[in-house]
């Protein structure tokens, strides 16, 4: 038991500092606004902590990843808008782990088709509930920044919807290709 908790500590924190490195390498992310907002592949181990973990280990990993965020620059605002758009926005991604047990199970059935749902599915629900977070972000701290006659929701929902799509379909297409790749990936083994 104490070598499973060791070996899920550890996971967090590897795959907290890799999804930091994927967002923070400028060959890997492609920033899209001033004030934050990228396309990267830095929610793709998040997801994976998820699927591996359940939604434990997804959160954990996309709370750390969301104080690393804090610590190597994030665009602060108030308290309450760091809270919301860097720890509650990234830690809700892992809300991707209430489907590890599907995705679990297509993976042991070999049933391919069924596996890549399921991640998408799961990737959807992680990426919806950041999206939320930084779009309630967006209109509670940043309605000064849009422009002149835009209602502040549009502006929020173009703003952070510009980036979380495309972010959401390129982690969905790694993380479907690496589990199809490689299932036992989604297995934890600790001796």
């Amino acid at each position: 038991m104490r070598n499973i908790r060791v070996l899920f500590l550890v996971e967090a924190a590897i795959f907290s500092a890799l999804a930091i490195l994927l967002d923070v390498l400028p060959f890997l992310s492609f920033k899209l606004w001033a004030q934050g907002g990228s396309v990267s592949f830095a929610m793709v181990p998040v997801f994976i902590m998820a699927f591996r973990w359940g939604v434990s280990g997804g959160v954990t990993t996309g709370l750390l990843l969301g104080f690393y965020q804090i610590l190597i620059g994030a665009y602060i605002v108030t308290p309450v808008q760091t809270i919301l758009d860097y720890i509650v926005a990234f830690g809700v991604i892992g809300l991707a782990g209430m489907f590890a047990k599907p995705v679990w199970e297509a993976a042991a059935a070999r049933h391919y088709k069924r596996l890549v749902t399921w991640i998408v599915i799961g990737a959807f629900v992680g990426s919806l509930f950041r999206f939320i977070g930084h779009f309630i972000a967006g209109i509670a701290f940043y309605g000064t920044m849009a422009p002149e006659g835009t209602p502040v929701w549009l502006y929020s929902l173009t703003y952070n919807g510009g980036y979380m799509l495309p972010t959401f379909i390129l982690c969905s297409i790694v993380l479907g290709l690496l589990f199809v790749q490689r299932p036992s990936l989604l297995i934890q083994r600790a001796s």
